[in-house]
């Protein structure tokens, strides 16, 4: 085995993520790294270094099966490349001048399913602070990008399911409410999954300007959840 690589900038660093490992119930912070075969560009484990106590410094690797082709951050690479959307719009800011930079593939276990997830960076020929300009992500074979994570998970849901996207929430209230139920059958839904990871991240994101981080990491966890049963969901629609 060796790290994960990607052409645009070589063995992929291993990076933090607040995630629910396989088989806890709560998320955790953890250190997360992807390994690939020698020789070959698929993913074959992933690690995660936990550092949340009473497990601090507890390494766990997670195997993939070997009649289980899975895609590694390079063929995830590829794949973007290949879309026409995203190609043609990079090609435009090339010829204008602009300094496009590709961040690290970032490979997010979501259940059985992978998303992986690549920040892309915008810096103007007249400044050197570079811009975070889009967001890409990728799970079963298809590309999505939009200006922030939720943008480009409901696009992407889009493009493997086929439904509108659900409506843009923007909480403004300061204390946490629960939120209105809905109808069994929609909750479970592509449509209603997806507008709960949204209300989720905007939750979170509302959290974090407060410095609510007990509640930060409250809505992590249920939006997690959220993209679990989605990614679940999307791939039994299309079998």
């Amino acid at each position: 085995w060796r790290l994960s690589t990607q052409a645009s900038t070589g063995d992929i660093n291993a990076y933090y993520l607040i995630m629910r490992l396989v088989g806890e119930e709560k998320a955790e912070f953890a250190l997360i790294a992807p390994f690939m075969p020698v020789g070959r560009d698929n993913m074959i484990a992933w690690m995660a270094g936990r550092s949340d106590p009473p497990n601090y410094g507890q390494l766990l690797v997670y195997q993939f099966p070997k009649q289980k082709l899975i895609f590694g951050p390079s063929q995830v690479a590829a794949l973007i490349d290949q879309d026409p959307e995203i190609a043609a719009q990079l090609s435009l800011w090339t010829q204008r001048g602009s300094d496009v930079i590709r961040g690290d593939i970032m490979v997010i276990p979501l259940g059985d399913s992978l998303l992986y997830v690549q920040p892309l960076y915008l810096r103007a020929e007249n400044s050197d602070l570079p811009e975070l300009k889009r967001v890409i992500v990728s799970s079963g074979g298809k590309v999505a990008w939009g200006g922030t994570v939720d943008e480009a998970i409901t696009t992407l849901l889009l493009r493997l399911h086929g439904e509108a996207p659900p409506e843009v929430s923007h909480p403004a209230a300061e204390e946490e409410r629960p939120a209105p139920r809905r109808p069994a059958a929609e909750e479970k839904s592509v449509g209603g999954l997806a507008r709960q990871a949204r209300e989720h991240f905007d939750e979170a994101q509302e959290a974090a300007r407060r410095g609510d981080w007990a509640r930060y990491g409250r809505e992590l966890e249920k939006l997690q959840a959220a993209l679990e049963a989605l990614l679940e969901e999307t791939e039994r629609g299309q079998r």
